[in-house]
């Protein structure tokens, strides 16, 4: 009995999180990039602050009609919101905040889990874009999948490298084996990760598939009120996974200069924090690359650049263990 309520308070505060901290991260961007841009609207409703903006938004996307275009395949069309949101409410439950088990599950391959299942999410692109009947939609989801298979790979090597210096697969193990030496041994790996992370999210820079100046708004095109408003909440709910798996792998994790026994889980959430805000500074800094520019990012500079953190990753574990 003590084990399904462990279970299911684990599950139940897994739910929450997935609820909340997207919708947290919206807000902080209207505000962010309001202060950034100098942007009145998002500062006005509700008076303070505009604390009623994500309320706003809410209730546009909820009075809004849903639409299904007459030729598109409803039953993928209806789907792919869903599929591209779910895979991340699965990989929050591998992601610890802190000591003493504090991780819905703890997984022996935990780091080859979230990743995969990170891929699966978009897949809700692909789907919406091929389902819309519409050849802007259709471009989108081509961008999208191109992209995919461009940044995919350097991803899942920086994060090899992270595991091989660790000796485990283990989420909660890598945190377990980390050093404070391993942030500069290992700030390239996390460089490729977050940025090959930016651009499976479409987060601008790298975010073509979705070029609106180009192809209205890509594989999302005919997706109107609270389905449209899913896609966005997975976005949203991408970025809390990406700054907390970063955070994870390659800044230590519940690991603070105070200790990890009390503050373990302040300090895992005050790094994604601080990630998810320069995730917002990317995107009112930098200028959309072009398509050209994207796919020589990933296989001209990321990759190499994994590459090359393996091989020292490789060569200081020979030089430890002798």
């Amino acid at each position: 009995m003590s084990d399904a309520l462990d279970i299911t308070l684990r599950l139940l505060a897994v739910f929450v999180v997935f609820l909340v901290f997207p919708l947290i991260i919206g807000q902080t961007e209207h505000k962010v990039m309001a202060h950034m841009q100098g942007r009145l609207g998002p500062m006005y409703a509700g008076g303070f602050h505009g604390w009623a903006q994500l309320v706003a938004d809410g209730v546009k996307f909820a009075q809004k009609e849903d639409i299904v275009p007459a030729g598109a395949d409803r039953r993928i069309f209806q789907l792919a919101p869903a599929v591209a949101l779910l895979p991340y409410l699965l990989v929050l439950v591998a992601i610890p905040i802190g000591p003493h088990n504090a991780v819905g599950q703890d997984l022996d391959a935990g780091i080859f889990f979230v990743l995969a299942v990170m891929g699966v999410g978009v897949l809700g692109s692909l789907m919406a874009g091929w389902a819309s009947a519409n050849k802007f939609s259709l471009l989108g989801g081509l961008r999208t999948a191109a992209q995919l298979l461009a940044y995919e790979l350097p991803m899942l090597l920086a994060a090899a490298s992270v595991a091989m210096a660790a000796g485990t697969l283990s989420l909660p193990g890598i945190i377990e084996a980390f050093h404070w030496w391993w942030v500069p041994w290992q700030i390239v790996g996390g460089v490729v990760f977050f940025t090959a992370g930016l651009a499976e999210l479409q987060r601008p820079p790298f975010d073509m598939p979705v070029a609106d100046s180009e192809i209205i708004f890509g594989a999302y095109t005919e997706y109107t009120g609270l389905r449209f408003a899913l896609f966005l909440l997975a976005e949203y709910a991408g970025i809390v996974v990406l700054c907390a798996l970063t955070s994870v792998l390659f800044l230590g994790g519940w690991h603070g200069p105070f200790g990890a026994d009390g503050l373990g889980w302040l300090w895992t959430l005050l790094k994604t924090v601080i990630l998810a805000f320069g995730v917002i500074w990317l995107r009112v800094t930098y200028p959309r690359l072009r398509e050209d520019q994207l796919q020589k990012l990933a296989w001209t500079v990321l990759i190499p650049l994994a590459l090359a953190q393996i091989a020292l990753t490789g060569v200081v574990k020979v030089v430890i263990s002798s």
